[in-house]
């Protein structure tokens, strides 16, 4: 499995990527996100996911890894495959799909081309879940999240942790990346913005 792929993009088309390495063209079907990072005949590197089945090997790539992150978690949300992951994607930075889902907010996820309010929703509830699952501080507290959960005492710094885990960071890495973040006057969007810009290696 390639976890990243780095080379000259020789072509661009919609939600996809051409990369030459060693004089091997790689088809990446990417986000509109990514697309607008890439410029054809320049070198750059995306960090890939590769779905593997018996009649076909696809590889999907991405500018940062937060985007990867936000990939994978869709596709563990029954019903979603990667054609709608990317059009969730490329409507959505996901920073603000973290902040949609924990917010309840479905009219942010049927933005998206072919996703209806059925799979919003679902997406919505199977997402959250795990939240819950790997954040019981929030769940024992009775804690919602929600727009509102700025203005509770150690709200903006909950919500902050739980959109990151929505996008894959564990426990110890949300710690390590609040670090040096001016958490007080920094919105709930900017602190995850920070905190993304940091990933990309």
């Amino acid at each position: 499995m390639f976890y990243y792929l780095e080379g000259i993009v020789t072509l661009k088309a919609q939600n996809l990527a051409v990369i030459d390495i060693g004089g091997v063209g790689y088809a990446c079907m990417t986000t509109l996100n990514t697309l607008s990072h890439l410029e054809t005949g320049k070198k750059a590197k995306l960090n890939t996911y590769c779905n593997i089945k018996e009649d076909a090997f696809d590889i999907y790539g991405f500018h940062d890894i937060s985007e990867k992150r936000c990939f994978e978690q869709l596709l563990s949300v029954s019903g979603v495959g990667p054609k709608a992951a990317l059009s969730i994607l490329s409507s959505a930075s996901p920073e603000s799909l973290a902040l949609a889902i924990i917010g309840d907010d479905e009219s942010a996820l049927t933005i998206a081309p072919g996703i209806g309010k059925k799979l919003a929703q679902r997406i919505i509830l199977e997402l959250k879940d795990k939240v819950s699952k790997e954040m019981p501080m929030l769940k024992a507290s009775g804690f919602k999240l929600s727009a509102g959960a700025v203005n509770q005492p150690g709200g903006k710094q909950n919500e902050v942790a739980a959109a990151l885990t929505v996008l894959g960071y564990s426990q110890g890495e949300i710690s390590a990346a609040l670090r040096g973040v001016d958490i007080e006057t920094l919105s709930v969007e900017e602190i995850i913005r920070e905190v993304l810009k940091g990933s990309v290696k």
